[in-house]
């Protein structure tokens, strides 16, 4: 099938849908650097403001993706909403879905987005989807479940064009996979993980730390107050969320009890924790590349999630587009 990657990023949704037989017809992202590394690894550069597009420009296809700005949704932002001009994009979505009709939307958006404006946000959302065409389902699903050793819950939602007269839809259940954040690092002694190390005089560490494997995030210590980015987790446990903003001295990827020193992580172990292939190239700026993850979508879990669409629809039920 044909699917369009709108906001793509660097490329979570393509690399997921890639995976399963499926091609990319058209992308587009406003970020210059996130064009510029999803080119790097996908050999296309992706449109840019997609307020500038016309919608008949955009070719045919099956499925529309779209990880939409999620900074007016997320508790750690204003939570303006859609009274934000980056949580009006989603109607971009309403624009070209209703105008192609693909038959399927594949979309994602923080965990926030459930109860932003006591729910009334996901309402809106709901009946805009059905105004166009389409049944909607949705479901906040944590990575920590998917095979990939950060806690990273996020809303998906999957819609059907409703003439396709599916008979519901079930999220994928949790895999029955093992995986720790010890297993994604980088080996003691290379010299990329020099700059990441955290030397300070308030660290405070717990007199237990965790003898056995657990998938989730392990807190065995802080660093001054506590706060966002100064708090240590082992790594016997699962990452904390990646982020693309938010301070501290351990930002946007957390703190980490590695043998015996602290740190943070580096963006080769944060594309790791994405679920994106050894084969991805990084950006060449440490700080961009903690960015373009923290904005991503995890790949095993798009791949699960379209996995179960793929079962659902019985065998020529979707028409080439």
């Amino acid at each position: 099938m044909k699917f369009v990657d709108l906001f793509c990023g660097i490329g979570g949704f393509r690399q997921a849908l890639s995976d399963l037989g499926h091609k990319c017809v058209f992308s587009c992202d406003l970020d210059k650097d996130s064009r510029a590394t999803y080119e790097a690894n996908y050999g296309e550069k992706p449109a840019g403001d997609i307020l500038q597009i016309k919608t008949s420009i955009i070719p045919e296809h099956n499925i529309l993706c779209a990880g939409f700005p999620c900074q007016s949704f997320s508790i750690s932002g204003k939570q303006n909403g859609f009274e934000d001009a980056r949580g009006t994009l989603f109607h971009e979505i309403i624009r070209i879905a209703g105008y192609h009709q693909p038959e399927i939307l594949l979309l994602e958006n923080v965990k926030n987005y459930k109860s932003h404006a006591g729910g009334e946000t996901l309402s809106k959302t709901i009946h805009l989807l059905n105004e166009i065409g389409y049944s909607v389902y949705y479901e906040v699903l944590n990575s920590s479940r998917y095979g990939v050793a950060q806690k990273r819950e996020r809303i998906y939602f999957v819609c059907f064009r409703k003439d396709l007269n599916h008979a519901g839809f079930n999220f994928p259940a949790p895999l029955d996979k093992t995986i720790y954040l010890q297993d994604c690092l980088l080996p003691k002694g290379d010299s990329r993980l020099e700059n990441l190390f955290i030397q300070r005089s308030d660290l405070k560490m717990s007199n237990c730390l965790p003898g056995k494997l657990e998938n989730k995030p392990l807190r065995i210590g802080t660093i001054g107050k506590g706060g966002q980015g100064e708090r240590i987790y082992s790594p016997k446990g699962h990452a904390i969320t990646l982020s693309a903003f938010g301070g501290g001295v351990g930002a946007k990827t957390g703190l980490y009890l590695v043998g015996d020193r602290i740190r943070r992580l580096h963006p080769e172990e944060c594309r790791r924790l994405m679920g994106f292939p050894d084969s991805f190239s990084l950006h060449p700026k440490q700080n961009v590349s903690f960015k373009q993850f923290g904005n991503s979508v995890v790949v095993p879990v798009i791949r699960s999630i379209f996995e179960s669409v793929e079962e659902h629809l019985s065998p020529g039920k979707l028409k080439a587009a």
